[in-house]
């Protein structure tokens, strides 16, 4: 199954949007094109690619204008290019592969981590060091391709579609000796130079600011540039991500959110302390 690209979802709300405005339930519609009610129902769930000339038989159907009709079959044939990673699949589990394809295409990602720098943020090292002590026991060849994919991750901060990136991180995961102290200090280092990027905004959340919203886990949410995109977020649990895309979910969300911006220094004052946590590393 393809994973849950920004275009593919786009394409599924038009196809249902379309089909409604035309007075067709699920079943009338699959007849007129000799297709079955469950097949229409993924296509319009974005569960499974529709190609392009099912797309402008539908949308003819439906009565759309054929200027719409040929955006949305763009978009057909847009959304079955495969991603660069398509060729780490076999490595990954679909739910990270879904939320990286989600990723490559947002234009704002905000990200909360309460134990481990932002993914998009890591040194190599701190990866690896990362890596090495999760759950999964991995070969020499295995842990540098992982390492590649999170370095293939970070080229979209620095390309000409900049997404817009905000970042905010606990304390206590800055404190923590990942790697030991000299990759400590070069993920700092890489900490303060990032957040100096024009689309980067990195903000820490203090110890001394006590038990807040985000103590339970990481949360992204992602926001694309075409307003029919729904945002999406995702959390991390023990059982691995999550990806929630319903209202009361997404609102919920962005309202954690928000509050862990109010409860986080400021940036200029959140460099300040990745100064002052750096310095404490080089008197230790």
């Amino acid at each position: 199954m393809a994973p849950k690209t920004a275009r593919a979802r786009r394409l599924g709300i038009a196809l249902r949007h379309h089909r409604e405005a035309a007075g067709l339930t699920l079943e009338a519609a699959a007849d007129e094109i000799s297709s079955t009610r469950s097949t229409l129902s993924r296509y319009e769930n974005a569960q499974t690619l529709v190609n392009p000339a099912t797309v402008r038989a539908l949308l003819t159907l439906y009565g759309v204008a054929a200027d719409e009709v040929a955006a949305a079959v763009q978009l057909a044939k847009d959304a079955r290019k495969k991603g660069w990673w398509v060729e780490y699949s076999y490595l990954l589990d679909k739910r990270t592969i879904d939320f990286i394809a989600l990723e490559a295409e947002a234009t704002g990602i905000a990200n909360f981590e309460p134990s481990v720098v932002p993914g998009l943020l890591q040194t190599a090292d701190y990866i690896r060091a990362v890596m090495l002590g999760g759950p999964h026991t991995l070969t020499d060849d295995a842990l540098e391709q992982r390492v590649h994919i999170r370095l293939d991750r970070q080229q979209r901060m620095t390309s000409a579609e900049q997404p817009i990136l905000d970042f905010i991180i606990d304390e206590g995961a800055l404190l923590r000796p990942v790697g030991g102290r000299a990759v400590m200090e070069t993920q700092l280092h890489q900490l303060i130079k990032l957040g100096e990027l024009p689309n980067v905004t990195v903000q820490v959340i203090p110890l001394n600011a006590g038990y807040h919203r985000g103590t339970r886990g990481s949360l992204h949410i992602l926001e694309f540039a075409d307003p029919e995109d729904p945002m999406i977020a995702s959390v991390e649990t023990v059982a691995g991500q999550m990806i929630l895309d319903r209202p009361g979910e997404l609102r919920t969300c962005t309202k954690i959110m928000e509050h862990l911006r109010t409860v986080a220094l400021s940036p200029a004052a959140s460099r300040d302390e990745l100064f002052r946590i750096l310095k404490g590393h080089h008197r230790q």
